[in-house]
């Protein structure tokens, strides 16, 4: 992370509760990232929620709206959290060290199941795009491994026969955004492209992987293209596709089963699994493009209305007006 050490980072944790898992995301991760007035986006896994703001509440009462504090405390945080939004409390603006951060509470049960399911695609999605991991008590970077792949391959299933490298990690970033309400009128538009050329060899290193996987499955081929751009050629065929979909999280194939219909099959272990009954690449990719973008409309909606909530007034206008100046200047 350009400008700041491990060490630095870490000074948000020297001041909280005990935490099981901690990252960095979003765009203090872009190496050419100079707005010294950007917060520091930071995802806090913890075992129990409602305790670890008790805790946090006697700790730093500060970084919480004070009408939480002196009417809800750590019951009603919670309960916003998973009652209003998707399981996530949000602290914005807070001062560390001199500098400005936002931190989001998780419980981890609730973590690992959004990144192996996409029951909520709401934090899932940002462990798609790199991440500055400081503490991993539970190995998460392993079991994002399932994450990582179920995105590759619901971006081939949206890919034409040939595209770019570059064209595969813009539709993996994309993934987590289609249907946010927030991209009409409060994200920069060329956010995506932003972020992917901006950390490309982050992306490069996390997808490698999974790329090398689909070669040697013959489910894609690789040619160079000059200018270190290398293009990309899927196998778009019924078994291609049919392997992709079955990489998807359950829950989204569940879904997409409910639309195209299903059957039952043995897999090579011997256990009977689900297969979505696909009759095209195309059928297959517009149901799951369906079926995403109602996730993230869902989940993006609920946490907004749940951060407004516990922001407070202030912080609330000053989040929303700073997204909103940012979405202006990348329209004008």
């Amino acid at each position: 992370m350009v400008g700041e050490d491990k060490a630095e980072l870490r000074g948000l944790l020297e001041i909280l509760p005990p935490v099981e898992f901690c990252c960095i995301y979003g765009s203090k991760l872009h190496p050419n990232n100079k707005d010294e007035t950007s917060m520091t986006d930071y995802i806090i896994g913890v075992a129990d929620p409602r305790q670890w703001h008790s805790e946090n509440l006697n700790l730093n009462k500060d970084h919480y709206a004070s009408w939480l504090v002196h009417l809800g405390g750590a019951r009603m945080i919670n309960d916003i959290a998973n009652d209003i939004g998707v399981g996530v409390h949000f602290n914005p603006f807070v001062s560390c060290n001199k500098k400005m951060v936002k931190y989001g509470v998780v419980r981890m049960h609730d973590f690992i199941q959004d990144i192996l399911r996409w029951d909520r695609f709401y934090l899932s999605g940002r462990l798609q795009k790199p991440v500055n991991i400081l503490v991993d008590k539970l190995d998460i970077k392993n079991v994002n491994t399932v994450n990582l792949k179920a995105a590759t391959s619901a971006a081939l299933l949206l890919l034409p026969s040939k595209f770019t490298e570059e064209d595969l990690y813009a539709k993996i970033c994309s993934l987590s955004y289609m249907g946010d309400l927030r991209m009409l009128f409060a994200e920069d538009k060329n956010k995506v492209k932003k972020i992917v050329r901006g950390q490309f060899y982050l992306f490069e290193e996390m997808y490698k992987p999974f790329l090398e996987e689909y070669e040697a499955n013959n489910l894609l081929r690789f040619s160079s293209a000059g200018d270190k751009q290398v293009n990309i050629f899927q196998d778009c065929g019924l078994s291609a596709a049919s392997t992709l979909v079955s990489s998807l999280p359950s829950s989204i194939r569940s879904d997409m089963a409910m639309k195209l219909g299903d059957k039952r099959i043995v897999d090579d272990s011997g256990r009977v699994r689900q297969q979505v009954v696909i009759g095209s690449k195309e059928q297959a990719a517009e149901c799951m493009k369906r079926v995403v973008r109602r996730r993230v409309m869902f989940s993006s909606t609920r946490q907004a209305a749940a951060g407004l909530l516990t922001a407070g007034a202030v912080h609330g206008v000053r989040y929303v007006a700073n997204k909103m100046c940012k979405a202006w200047k990348s329209r004008v």
